[in-house]
C-alpha cells in the first residue's frame, strides 16, 4: 500500500469519526405510522439519543477510491464530548480527535498531521465540528433539526425528512427508521459542485440499554472522484475506564495536505 493510499485512509476515518462480527440487527416491530408529523419524529430522534460516557472496541474499516482498496481493522476510543481516539495494530498508525484538533501519525512512512476541521470541511462542503462527527457514529443527525421546520414523508420503510426551505446550493435528505428513531440514511448535496456524501446506516445493534450503528457504508461523491468506506463495529464496550495515549514523535514530517490527497 502507498503512502498516499495510507494517507487516504486515515483522513477518510477522520472524516467519519470524519462500526461487530456476528452482531444481528435489533430486531422490533416498530412501523412507519402516515400521520406523525415531523415535529414529533424529530423529538422521538433526540429523546433516544444515546447516553453514555465511553465507548471502547474495534473498528472494520475498508476502503475504496476506484483505483485500489484497502482493509484494515482498529482500535476505536471515545469520550463523549471529548475525544475520539483510533489505534492500528502495533500503534503504526494513530489518531486523535478532540473538539479543536483533528491529529494522526504515520510511524511506517514518520509523518504526521495536526491541524483543526477547517481543511476537513471545505473537502467535505459543508461545516465540520467534533459534534457532527461523533453524531454520524452513533447514528444520529449531522444537523440540528431544532432549528428550522421540516417536512415529512412517510415512505416505505422509513420516515423521509426534508427543510421545507430548501436551498438549490445545497440539498439535504434525512431518513429515520421507525424502530428506534435513529438515521437510515443521511445526504447532503451540492448540485453545482457535483459534490455528494451519502451515509447509509445498514443495522442498528442493542447492546445491554445501548443501540448504536452495526454498519455503516459512506461514499462521498466529487464529480467524477468516487471514494467509498464501509465501517463494522465489533465487540463494543461501554462505560469503561479509558486512557487516550498519544504524542507525536519527535523528528516526523508534517503532511501538508491538498485535494490530490483525497
Amino acid at each position: 500500500m502507498t503512502s498516499e493510499l495510507k494517507n487516504r485512509i486515515v483522513l477518510l476515518v477522520l472524516l467519519i469519526i470524519v462500526s461487530s462480527c456476528g452482531t444481528k440487527k435489533l430486531a422490533t416491530d416498530g412501523s412507519v405510522n402516515s400521520k406523525m408529523s415531523a415535529k414529533n419524529i424529530i423529538r422521538q430522534h433526540y429523546l433516544n439519543e444515546l447516553d453514555f460516557k465511553t465507548i471502547a472496541g474495534k473498528l472494520k474499516i475498508d476502503y475504496s477510491d476506484g483505483d485500489g482498496s484497502q482493509g484494515l481493522s482498529v482500535s476505536l476510543r471515545m469520550e463523549k464530548g471529548k475525544a475520539i481516539w483510533i489505534s492500528a495494530p502495533l500503534g503504526i498508525v494513530k489518531a486523535y480527535i478532540t473538539p479543536k484538533r483533528v491529529s494522526f501519525y504515520n510511524k511506517l512512512e514518520n509523518e504526521y498531521f495536526d491541524g483543526d476541521f477547517s481543511y476537513l470541511s471545505n473537502i467535505l462542503g459543508t461545516e465540520l465540528d467534533f459534534e457532527k462527527v461523533q453524531n454520524l457514529l452513533l447514528g444520529q443527525t449531522l444537523f440540528n433539526l431544532k432549528t428550522e421546520p421540516y417536512m415529512v414523508t412517510a415512505a416505505t420503510e422509513n420516515y423521509e425528512l426534508k427543510p421545507k426551505n430548501a436551498g438549490s446550493l445545497f440539498k439535504i435528505l434525512l431518513h429515520i427508521e421507525p424502530d428506534n428513531f435513529k438515521m437510515a440514511s443521511q445526504q447532503i448535496s451540492q448540485p453545482l459542485r457535483k459534490r455528494l456524501l451519502n451515509i447509509n446506516y445498514k443495522n442498528y445493534q442493542k447492546i445491554h440499554k445501548w443501540i448504536l450503528p452495526s454498519d455503516i457504508k459512506i461514499v462521498a461523491i466529487e464529480k467524477e472522484k468516487r471514494n467509498t468506506i464501509e465501517i463494522e463495529y465489533r465487540n463494543i464496550e461501554f462505560d469503561q475506564d479509558l486512557r487516550f495515549p498519544y504524542k507525536i514523535p519527535d523528528g516526523y514530517k508534517e503532511i501538508v495536505l491538498t485535494k490530490n490527497d483525497f
